[in-house]
């Protein structure tokens, strides 16, 4: 069975910084992309960042300079650098990651649990 299992959620004030860490766990064989995706309250769920196994990484614009992804392959770990954070960032943080199990024939999506990283302004 896979987990992946986010922490570094949070409260922050408006300007200030957190990291997110998300491990996948499990039967694993093989992972490709990961990424992190944030669902605000009455919006829908939205890509923030994602990057390869190769570590070519893409942002959704209102992130870009500000975010960094990054991956350790060794550890099955990626994680969220969230630097000069604004309300508007304030949302529930959810890992995806496309992961081929030990015994299945293909790559699917798995997701974490969520966590809520709150800004205050």
């Amino acid at each position: 069975q896979v987990q992946l299992v986010e922490s570094g959620g949070g409260l922050v004030q408006a300007g200030g910084s957190l990291r997110l860490s998300c491990v996948a766990s499990g039967s694993i064989f093989s992972i490709n992309a990961m990424g992190w995706y944030r669902q605000a309250p009455g919006k829908q769920r939205e890509l923030v960042a994602t990057v390869t196994s190769g570590s070519s990484t893409n942002y959704v614009d209102s992130v870009k300079g500000r975010f960094t992804i990054s991956r350790d392959n060794a550890k099955n770990t990626v994680y969220l650098q969230m630097n000069s954070l604004k309300s508007e960032d304030t949302a529930v943080y959810y890992c995806n990651a496309d992961i081929k199990p030990m015994y299945g024939r293909w790559f699917r999506a798995y997701w974490g649990q969520g966590t809520q990283v709150t800004v205050s302004s």
